[in-house]
């Protein structure tokens, strides 16, 4: 069977969730046995996210081979319980260095090089390359931005090409579009719809299906309407409604028979889907027993995507401890010795966000004093640890001006350091040390215990590390080092065997989290905080009993 394609694309604004539904899509035909695979199309210029600000796209998601890509990826793993390669996410700007490459080369033997047939031409073939591969049934390609853009128009121009070059059973087309509700008029508004669609077929594609983002249910009369000035047929038009949780999406585009409208255009024949790991884990998502309140100190925690595989870590961490976890934001910027007893006092767990630069570090520094000394389960991912490591010198050893050579480079005591290959790096795009590395744990260790084996993969994003220099003075002290990779000695977990929950990762297990194989670290971590609580609270009602 040769591969078949979909594309989603987007109208109207941007945000209606494309990542979702081309994830919930992929789900729903992987649980029927099809090998189903997502691949974003991003219209930006940058080669890939890994320069761009979180606040200009949020959170950079990286692969397991080293890929910084765009943080709709990482709902595609969450989804499907795969792993995603540098194939799946292209920008423009990859494509037009790829173009420029083979031009300075004399691949177009001296043909003028243009948008069509160049730039669509390498377009398509990405587009294929998967499909191609033999390793795929289905192959889901979401498009970024929203059709009306200058910058998406390639990409839109090189789908209508492979609408006719596909036979007609091996395409499809879905757009994803807004019906918002007037208040005033108390009524559901579909001509947004009609000219996003009008758009679209402008420019020659004509969508197959219509998913319609509402906030309140449509009726038969509505979809009727849709149907007959988009030119798709009524049970092409889906309602996507609001949900509680992403993680019934799929479940409402099953109800919708969105996977039966996309296997019958396919001409394909397939099992039911097996979705009861799903239902369980929403069950357990939507039953919780207990509940927990953990701080998530980072300097961008007023904008949600930049820590989105963090948050959806603690959701599957959550469900797996039938508990509901929840987490309050709190800027490391603003945290100072006057405020952070405030800030801090009741949480039952403490996590320091990953992040680079010097804004906000002295206020993590002082949430990791506050979470040692109070003993309040603790939890430092990537920058996180490496504040852990310079508070414990600064507070514990007595070195008061330790501090990361990040942002003081001529500190009498570089407790965390730029890691040696990195020093000759010039180029900031895609040189760090990024991608799956592994790391030998102590046997007699927290991360032991949590992992339950002595070697583990994780993945990575950084450029400095903890010194060497100063790993036996740490011992010594108390900070035990219970974690190196085992080709180089670098550091990769330090604990505070004294403290009840104190653990630091150079590396980022919030990447490889999914609701059906939640992270160790994670669920470890909801647990002790859901311990603290326990005993704080009883603490509590001792003292009011006296």
């Amino acid at each position: 069977m040769s591969a078949k394609y979909v594309f989603v694309t987007g109208g109207v604004v941007s945000s209606l969730g494309k990542g979702i539904i081309s994830s919930s899509l992929a789900k729903l035909l992987q649980s029927r046995g099809l090998r189903v695979t997502i691949q974003k199309f991003d219209p930006y210029l940058n080669v890939d996210p890994g320069t761009l600000n979180p606040y200009e796209h949020g959170e950079c998601f990286v692969t397991e081979d080293g890929a910084e890509t765009d943080l709709d990826l990482g709902h595609y793993e969450r989804f499907l319980n795969i792993y995603t390669s540098r194939a799946n996410n292209v920008t423009t700007g990859k494509i037009y260095r790829t173009v420029i490459d083979k031009e300075r080369q004399g691949a177009y033997l001296g043909k003028t090089v243009q948008i069509i047939p160049h730039i669509t031409d390498e377009i398509k073939r990405r587009m294929l390359l998967l499909g191609k591969s033999g390793q795929y049934d289905v192959v889901v390609t979401e498009i970024g931005g929203t059709v009306g853009d200058i910058e998406s128009l390639p990409f839109i121009e090189a789908m209508r090409q492979l609408q006719w070059e596909l036979p007609d059973e091996d395409c499809l087309v879905i757009h994803l579009t807004l019906v918002p509700y007037l208040s005033a008029a108390k009524e559901l508004k579909s001509k947004p719809t009609q000219h996003s669609v009008k758009l679209l077929q402008q420019d020659g594609v004509q969508p197959d299906i219509l998913i319609c983002r509402t906030e309140h249910k449509l009726s038969q009369e509505l979809r009727k309407k849709l149907a007959l000035f988009c030119n798709v047929r009524p049970n092409a038009v889906i309602e996507s409604i609001d949900a509680d949780t992403i993680y019934r999406v799929p479940m409402m585009m099953r109800e919708e028979k969105l996977d039966e409208i996309v296997l019958e255009k396919f001409g394909l024949t397939t099992a039911e889907p097996d979705l009861e790991a799903w239902k369980g884990f929403l069950d357990r998502l939507g039953a919780p027993k207990s509940h927990v309140t953990v701080a998530l100190v980072g300097k961008y925690v007023e904008l949600q995507d930049a820590y989105k595989s963090i948050l959806e870590a603690f959701i599957h961490a959550g469900a797996a401890n039938r508990c509901k976890v929840k987490v309050v934001p709190v800027h490391s910027e603003y945290l100072t010795e006057d405020n952070v007893e405030e800030k801090l006092a009741g949480m039952d767990g403490i996590l320091i966000a990953p992040g680079f630069g010097e804004r906000g570090l002295e206020g993590k520094i002082k949430a990791v004093r506050y979470a040692r000394e109070r003993k309040v389960p603790f939890f430092g991912i990537c920058l996180g640890m490496q504040m852990a490591v310079v508070e414990y010198a600064r507070n514990v050893l007595g070195l008061s001006d330790a501090m990361t050579t990040e942002v003081e480079a001529n500190t009498a005591n570089p407790v965390i350091d730029l890691m040696a290959d990195q020093k000759t790096t010039t180029v900031k795009g895609g040189t760090m040390r990024l991608g799956a590395y592994k790391c030998q744990l102590e046997e007699d260790s927290l991360a032991y215990r949590i992992y339950g084996k002595p070697l583990i993969s994780e993945r990575h994003r950084h450029r400095y590390e903890l010194n060497n220099d100063y790993v036996e003075r740490l011992n010594t002290a108390g900070m035990r080092i219970t974690g190196c990779n085992p080709e180089t000695g670098l550091a990769e977990i330090v604990e505070i065997p004294t403290h009840p929950f104190f653990i630091g990762v150079q590396f980022h297990p919030e990447y490889k989290s999914t609701p059906e194989n939640p992270q160790p670290i994670f669920v470890a971590f909801v647990k002790a905080s859901m311990e603290y609580h326990d005993k704080h609270n009883h603490n509590t009602e001792a003292e009011s009993a006296r």
